[in-house]
């Protein structure tokens, strides 16, 4: 079986962040990663990351990637199935391979709640979106329609009330469930905020060059259940995957993020998270708070490697 200093599960911006710092710390460490990317990969044009003033998704990845492998973390594709507690140390199973090591990272982030329509991963930074923060610029002056009745969607539509000319807020239910604060921020902003209740998409529309075209909706707006917007951004939340650390008995808060320190420890010994999955800042999620997060647990996982070492036994 082969061993490894650190395993950071997971190849999205906390993982290769991970993958960086474990590597200038002379670890021997293993990057599994599912989907590489994660959702970065996915986002299109990304104009928030610091250093590039306009980069893609994947390209930014694979730019963490090339940095990770060059100070020596190793980088798979594969899926894990399970973690297994060993004395103080772990094993870690993907596919059909074994790997022993002295602490785990996690950082397989959070999946973004979808529509479940046709077309909508194919459209998926082709003019469909899920983060305002992330996506939002790219609209200025222009017309989007966004979708969910949550805080989510009520911060969202404020944020990017900021560069677009107008908003259709597609509320499914007959009002808003945002908090108060949140809906009374939407009032103040009903010149460029028309909400829509008891509206929801039905169809995605892509063009003849595979981008977004419009919306089909349930019910007509002005005349037409077809809604041509510039934009559709996706803000009904996201689902923590806790299905690797929950037998462990990791502690996640109300909401099901798992719950760290400052130094992305979590309650079980040897075991960190970094990224989406975690909830360190809140609902703030971005790529340069899960690098940053990615960086943390990689020290962390080291100091808890120099007071471990000598707990398993293993061959390198």
């Amino acid at each position: 079986m082969k061993h490894y200093d650190t395993i950071i599960i997971g190849t999205g911006a906390a993982g290769l962040s991970a993958g960086v710092y474990a590597g200038r710390y002379a670890m021997k460490s293993l990057v599994i990663g599912k989907e590489f990317g994660g959702e970065t990969a996915k986002a299109g044009k990304i104009e928030n990351y610091p250093g590039f003033t306009e980069i893609d998704g994947y390209e930014l990845m694979e730019r963490m990637k090339s940095h990770a492998e060059a100070v020596g973390a190793e980088i798979t594709d594969g899926e894990v199935k399970k973690i297994t507690p060993d004395g103080k140390c772990f094993i870690v199973s993907a596919g059909d391979d074994e790997y022993h090591t002295h602490s785990v990272i996690v950082a397989i982030g959070s999946e973004r709640r979808r529509l479940g329509l046709p077309n909508e991963k194919e459209l998926t930074g082709k003019g469909v979106h899920y983060c305002v923060t992330c996506d939002g610029p790219i609209y200025s002056g222009k017309t989007i329609a966004l979708v969910g009745g949550g805080d989510a969607s009520a911060k969202g539509a404020a944020l990017a009330a900021e560069y677009v000319d107008k908003i259709y807020l597609l509320v499914r239910g007959k009002q808003m469930r945002a908090e108060p604060i949140n809906q009374e921020k939407l009032k103040k902003l009903s010149d460029k905020i028309e909400i829509l209740y008891e509206t929801e998409v039905k169809e995605i529309i892509p063009d003849e060059k595979g981008m977004f075209s419009h919306v089909v909706l349930n019910k007509e707006v002005d005349g037409s259940r077809e809604l041509r917007v510039d934009g559709l951004f996706i803000e009904i939340g996201a689902q923590p995957n806790t299905s690797l650390t929950d037998p462990l008995g990791v502690e996640t808060d109300g909401q099901g993020y798992i719950k760290t320190d400052n130094m992305m420890r979590t309650n079980v010994p040897g075991v960190f998270a970094a990224g989406d999955i975690a909830n360190l800042f809140g609902h703030f999620k971005q790529d340069i708070t899960s690098a940053a997060m990615g960086a943390v647990a990689a020290t962390s996982a080291y100091d808890y490697y120099k007071e471990n070492k000598e707990a398993c036994s293993h061959e390198r």
